[in-house]
């Protein structure tokens, strides 16, 4: 049990070694990549080169023995040799061709038997092989043997007369000194490589840090980031990656700059929002308490005033508990199947009376029966806000067009007015919480400033989007497109 246990925290050991972040660095990739570059051909190359010379030495050997042994042939065919004629000049260039290539010459009659050799061991021997048959077919033959280190050449001797092979010429020579001239080029081919190693392994370590400095420099600006937010944005350009990362970067820290700069001011906006109305009725309670002998009319309008304000400050924190529930729950909606023609009618019906103290019309056009994965909750929230402002913000005797229609993917809900419309630089705060276009009119009608931001929470919630349209004084347009089918 102790062996087991000790394997496996030394296994554990040796994975967690190999994970360790020096492994996983793209300075330690660069080199190893870079240093495989370099020595794989290298290697390729030597064996090339050594095959190469190897392949063209014995060719030239071969064909250098052929020659001799066609020049021997016509000389034997000629002089009658193999009919028993002697003759000390063939002997001799025989003897000579074999020291020359230090090998071996035998010559083989019609009988495959051996009637000369240079080494004197096979003399009167029979000696049968298909190199030897085809020989006496005409047909002259080579082979190298590589493990055994010789080179056999055979060539058939013609009968002068009959234009027949006669006998057979056998010559076997040594390669020893193609192997030592391999033996020489492999030992410089591997000086060579060394050298080319350690080159290769220098310019690895050196691109290696090159090229994984401006990513150091990346690193050392997103840790700025995490001391605090740094005004020089990231300009890295070394690489076209680096440019890409720079670019996404700078997105994200403005991104990021804005992001708290909206926290600070919706902070700073609750905190007034909140503090308005409080300070409204510390006023009117103070001047109820100086005037201990007001009549009852003074005291039941003060206290009308005060719960207008007390209204104003509950719609308020309202406002604030949605958009805090619906952060929390945007990533888990209450969603199912419904009837987008029937809910919508119903947030119609509600806020209809609300239009007509205004003699505003407020009129639904639906293309289609639409059915779509909602949170009823949710989505009724921000048809309800974005018909309100189309009610508060209208003029006396307008108009509010809601439409309903959808294809086989989106379901579409539109919202237009008759109203004020929104000037064009205030379009894109328009969603932002607590943004006013007009704040004294807007203080005026009652807003809160936090409608359009819950609306356009609940629209994204359902993986959807929100436009505006607008023009100053003809009205304006919101466009909710939602998929039929919610996507978790």
């Amino acid at each position: 049990m102790y062996t087991q246990s000790g394997e496996l925290v030394i296994i554990s050991g040796v994975r967690k070694y190999f994970k360790r972040s020096e492994f996983k660095s793209l300075r330690f990739r660069i080199i190893f990549l870079v240093i495989l570059a370099g020595i794989i051909p290298g290697v390729i190359l030597k064996a090339v080169v050594l095959k190469s010379y190897e392949n063209r030495a014995v060719d030239v050997r071969t064909a250098d023995i052929q020659n001799q042994c066609t020049i021997l042939c016509n000389q034997l065919s000629h002089s009658g040799y193999l009919a028993g004629t002697a003759s000390e000049m063939i002997r001799a260039e025989l003897v000579q061709l074999s020291n020359i290539y230090n090998g071996r010459v035998m010559l083989i009659d019609q009988n495959y038997q051996v009637i000369e050799d240079t080494y004197d061991m096979d003399l009167g021997k029979t000696i049968v092989s298909g190199d030897v048959i085809r020989c006496f077919q005409g047909k002259g033959t080579s082979r190298y043997d590589r493990e055994n280190r010789y080179i056999e050449v055979m060539a058939p001797i013609l009968n002068p007369v009959q234009e027949e092979p006669a006998g057979v010429m056998l010559v076997s020579i040594s390669t020893d000194i193609i192997e030592d001239s391999l033996a020489v080029l492999e030992d410089k081919a591997d000086t060579v490589l060394i050298l080319m190693g350690i080159m290769v392994l220098i310019l690895a370590c050196v691109s290696g840090l090159v090229m994984v400095k401006p990513f150091k420099r990346i690193t050392s600006s997103i840790a700025a980031v995490t001391e605090g937010y740094d005004d020089n944005y990231l300009h890295e350009n070394a690489y076209t990656e680096t440019v890409l990362l720079s670019d996404a970067f700078n997105k994200m820290l403005e991104r990021m700059k804005a992001l708290d700069d909206s926290r600070n001011e919706f902070v700073s906006n609750v905190s007034h929002e909140l503090k308005t109305p409080l300070t409204s009725m510390k006023v009117l309670s103070d001047s109820l308490l100086t005037q201990p002998d007001a009549p009852a009319e003074l005291y039941k309008e003060f206290m009308g005033d005060l719960s207008e304000e007390i209204e104003r400050e509950n719609k308020i924190i309202n406002d604030l508990l949605s958009l805090v529930k619906m952060d929390k729950t945007a990533n888990t909606p209450n969603v199912a199947m419904e009837n987008m023609n029937e809910l919508v009618e119903k947030i119609l019906k509600r806020l209809r009376p609300i239009a007509s103290m205004q003699n505003i019309e407020v009129v639904f056009e639906s293309f289609r029966p639409v059915n779509a994965e909602v949170d009823e909750v949710k989505i009724s929230l921000a048809i309800t806000n974005l018909v309100e402002n189309a009610i508060k913000y209208n003029k006396e005797g307008g108009w509010v067009h809601v439409s309903l229609n959808a294809d086989h993917k989106y379901c579409y809900i539109e919202v237009a007015d008759s109203g004020m419309g929104i000037p064009e630089e205030s379009v894109e705060h328009i969603f932002e919480r607590f943004y006013r276009v007009d704040k004294s009119h807007s203080r005026e009608i009652g807003g809160t400033g936090l409608g359009l931001a819950i609306a356009r929470g609940a629209v994204v919630m359902h993986r959807g989007a929100i436009k505006v349209y607008s023009q100053l004084g003809e009205g304006t347009t919101f466009t909710i497109r939602i998929p039929l089918t919610y996507v978790r």
